[in-house]
């Protein structure tokens, strides 16, 4: 058995030697000359950014379980990239970094990847060029934009250069940020730069095993003092709970897949609607599996306290139950997400009252606003679905800035264009109610379930609606603890017993009593009747008919809404 060690190879030891011949089919042979020269000089400067890298360093890729840039483009499309600023850099290698545009299921979609093969991925100013003129064609030509990122940052050799190519980068994607959508997806290890740029894009994708951040481990080492792991420090877990990451994944070839599917639902740019899918779900299939929900639910020993999850609802609405949910792993106690009714996209932001009772708190407020403005720079029309007892109350909301946070909800849904509805499933109370897209915030519809419960206020409510019969109720306690006392003594009972006995049948008297009352304010406050009258609601839908109505009421919407850039004022708050 040899002993010697054997060298990786990517080669197929059973493919013929390449040969490449610059001679026209059928021509007779002759003498060459200079011009068979420069074909060949030509065609190696085409091959050198894929071919001058040594199989060490695409090993070194393998071993860490990450792709080559060439080998995640194969994964975006089987189609041939045509690749822009190719030799670009003093050693005519691309610079570490690839350009070009894809053909990905019929569109023109423009790309960057940083290869790490060639100087870790790192950026220079010719690198910061090439991404500018990038970003800039795919401004000017409408098309969305995907980014690779993998790159140890700024080359240091270059010195300053380094970060004039990443200040001309950000530039440039900021300069299109709103013009066209784009989809960055984490590869590797990045820092600095490496992470502004791509989180200046609309959506982040981040697979396990990698880092993004601020500053790495070792600086925080180094000023802080403080020990910690590239995952604990800016990992997916950690990204994907505070909404740095949009979309966590397992692993690269998920993350390419993801981006794929994302795009399907999002318009090439904000002057066209997203594509338009057909279908062969019928609109007025009955959704009858929502009704089964709503029964077993609203029928359980709590009632109408009882929680659900509302991504079934979405999922029974959607064509064929399909949908694309954002920022699944930050505040599930609202779902934000992408699906198609009748073939046309939509974006869905929905209470889900598995959480935290669907009250909305910091996160959820942001990640609403988020999604509300986006969908209304895109063209993307918008379904909301309402069950909320309210904003999240406490010291550590108030200390977090809960009214910033729910402004900022508010004013991005004030300043929706694009179509939108309102459905409201069961609770809609108070502030939550009044910025959540009803008809006076701009609603095009307000639609209501017959389990609706729209009131100023929940249960608590009944102190001040019926505040003088309480006050009557409480203040008769005394003196029907009293009489029990009597009562008891005069049938032999101890003073003390008497006292323990009597107190405790009138306190069981005052619950029933109340109950009596939150009954009653429930049937005469919280329903959609009051709200009906008023025309705060336009109708009552059955549980069995939402994706018929809802389906309906969105292509008369979209046959008289002409998709086009924002022309109003940019507010001036996210």
């Amino acid at each position: 058995m040899s002993k010697k060690a054997i060298k990786p190879s990517l080669k197929n030891p059973f493919d013929p030697p390449e040969k490449v011949e610059f001679t026209i089919p059928g021509e007779i042979a002759g003498v060459s000359g200079g011009y068979e020269e420069a074909m060949k000089e030509g065609y190696d400067l085409i091959q050198r950014p894929i071919k001058s890298v040594s199989v060490a360093q695409i090993e070194k890729q393998h071993f860490k379980k990450r792709m080559t840039v060439w080998e995640r483009i194969r994964v975006l499309t089987d189609k041939e990239p045509n690749i822009l600023f190719q030799n670009w850099g003093k050693n005519l290698d691309g610079a570490s970094l690839v350009t070009g545009i894809l053909n990905i299921k019929g569109r023109d979609v423009a790309l960057y990847g940083h290869d790490f093969t060639v100087r870790a991925g790192s950026m220079d100013a010719t690198n910061g060029q090439k991404l500018a003129r990038l970003f800039q064609m795919a401004g000017e030509k409408g098309m969305p934009l995907i980014g690779m990122n993998d790159s140890a940052g700024a080359y240091v050799p270059a010195g300053v250069g380094g970060l004039d190519g990443y200040a001309e980068a950000f530039t440039a994607l900021r300069k299109i940020s709103g013009v066209v959508p784009s989809i960055m997806c984490m590869f590797g290890f990045n820092a600095g730069g490496g992470s502004y740029l791509p989180r200046q894009g609309s959506f982040v994708i981040q697979p396990n095993d990698t880092f993004f951040g601020l500053t790495g481990p070792g600086v925080v080492k180094s000023v802080l003092g403080e020990d910690i792991t590239p995952e604990e420090l800016g990992g997916p877990q950690v990204h994907g709970k505070s909404g740095v990451a949009d979309l966590t994944v397992e692993d690269e070839v998920s993350a390419l897949r993801t981006a794929i599917s994302l795009l399907s639902y999002l318009p090439d740019n904000n002057s066209v609607m997203a594509p338009f899918q057909e279908t062969s779900d019928p609109l007025d299939r009955k959704t009858w599996e929502i009704n089964t929900l709503l029964k077993k639910t609203f029928n359980s020993p709590t009632g109408f306290n009882t929680p659900f999850d509302v991504s079934l609802m979405i999922q029974q609405i959607c064509d064929h139950g399909d949908y694309f949910e954002m920022q699944p792993d930050r505040a599930r106690n609202v779902i934000t997400a992408f699906g198609r009714l009748g073939g046309n996209v939509v974006g869905f932001v929905a209470n889900n009252s598995a959480v935290d009772s669907g009250q909305i708190d910091c996160d959820a407020a942001y990640k609403i606003a988020r999604f509300n403005r986006f969908c209304n720079i895109y063209n993307i029309p918008l379904i909301f679905m309402e069950d909320t007892t309210g904003f999240l109350p406490g010291r550590e909301q108030e200390s977090r800035g809960i009214v910033q946070a729910g402004r900022a909800m508010l004013d991005s849904i004030v300043d929706i264009r694009t179509p939108r509805i309102l459905l409201i499933i069961r609770n809609a109370f108070g502030g939550a109610y009044a910025s959540y897209n009803n008809y006076p915030t701009g609603a095009d519809l307000v639609l209501a379930l017959p389990t609706t419960r729209l009131a100023v206020m929940g249960p608590a409510g009944k102190e001040f609606v019926y505040k003088d019969e309480l006050r009557k109720l409480r203040g008769s306690i005394a003196e029907r603890v009293k009489r029990g006392i009597q009562e008891r003594l005069d049938a032999g009972l101890r003073d003390d017993v008497a006292k323990k006995d009597a107190e405790k049948e009138a306190a069981d008297w005052l619950k029933a009593a109340e109950a009596e009352l939150n009954l009653r304010y429930e049937k005469e406050l919280m329903n959609p009747k009051e709200a009906l009258s008023l025309g705060s609601i336009s109708s009552i839908v059955m549980p069995t008919d939402l994706r018929k109505v809802l389906g309906e009421n969105l292509n008369f919407f979209l046959r008289h809404y002409k998709p086009g850039p924002m022309q109003s004022v940019q507010r001036e708050f996210y």
